[in-house]
């Protein structure tokens, strides 16, 4: 029986607006194995980003509620827990990248002493040992010039080693579980690539497992081992990344790839208007019935 290291049960996160509840997570079942990597992806909207809050605990609005359901992380429920537990949680076990590096970082202070703050936090370490882990966590992320970019303010990088800040800080404190929240969105094809295989080599080194949010289906096929596509706060398939990809079979996940933008387009493909072929053209008349496969989440 595969060990899993995050089991989400039922999963109900809700919104009470003024215009009535928002089901932005509606039921949702996730499993990802220890060294596992699961790949969530989905349009904008579908709940993928707030499942990831939901497991650190950071929706970050009154009106937010879990309405239901079980957040298992090694055993435990973590919407059983309070503040104190889930900030002693947060970057000790479970570490977080979030979309913006920008946002994610502060200009007013240089990268080592925002590395250092997280580590001391989670870490009995002095200042002279933070440094020292801050350095390694740099070199981990393979960061050109470590000794110059640990005194270097945020905007002094480009978007990239930003983001190799962000991941360095996530895993500063060598948790167990890493969620990226579409970490490669700004970054142009080439940076792109690189985070990707800078986490799938650290989730190789490390055995830290990843659930990455995303809505490429690109870095799904790179990374992943098995993928769950959501709509509506809802999965609506999920299984491996080869039959998932290949083989399949909800007809909202046939037209997410069917709005992937192909190079070799046949004379009858190219004569539709690009307008035409939209993902709300191909999705707004779709069931919501989920389409769920037997396979076993393994890692990599």
């Amino acid at each position: 029986m595969t060990d899993m290291l995050l089991e989400i049960k039922n999963l109900k996160t809700h919104f009470h607006t003024d215009g009535g509840i928002v089901k932005a997570v509606d039921g949702v079942d996730l499993e990802i194995p220890r060294g596992g990597i699961l790949g969530v992806v989905g349009e904008s909207g579908s709940g993928k980003s707030v499942t990831g809050l939901s497991v650190m605990g950071l929706l970050g609005s009154r009106r937010a509620r879990n309405a239901g359901g079980q957040i298992l992380f090694k055993g435990r429920d973590l919407l059983t827990f309070n503040d104190r537990q889930l900030q002693k949680l947060r970057g000790s076990e479970i570490g977080m990248v979030f979309q913006g590096a920008l946002s994610g970082l502060d200009p007013s202070f240089s990268v080592g002493s925002q590395l250092m703050e997280v580590i001391r936090r989670h870490q009995k370490v002095n200042a002279t040992q933070a440094r020292k882990i801050a350095m390694e966590s740099l070199e981990l992320v393979a960061m050109p010039d470590p000794e110059r970019k640990i005194r270097s303010l945020p905007h002094e990088l480009s978007g990239g080693q930003r983001q190799r800040v962000l991941i360095a800080m996530a895993l500063s404190c060598n948790p167990e579980l890493l969620i990226a929240d579409e970490p490669t969105t700004a970054l142009d094809a080439t940076v792109q690539k690189q985070i990707v295989d800078l986490l799938v080599d650290i989730n190789r080194a490390r055995g830290t497992a990843i659930l990455m949010v995303t809505h490429d289906f690109g870095v799904v096929a790179r990374m992943c081992r098995t993928v769950a596509v959501m709509r509506y706060g809802k999965v609506v398939e999920k299984g491996t990344v080869q039959e998932v990809l290949e083989n399949p079979q909800h007809p909202y996940t046939q037209a997410l790839m069917n709005a992937v933008p192909r190079l070799h387009l046949t004379a009858a493909e190219r004569a539709v208007p690009r307008p035409e072929r939209r993902l709300f053209e191909l999705t707004k008349n779709l069931p919501a019935t989920p389409v769920q496969r037997e396979e076993a989440y393994a890692p990599l």
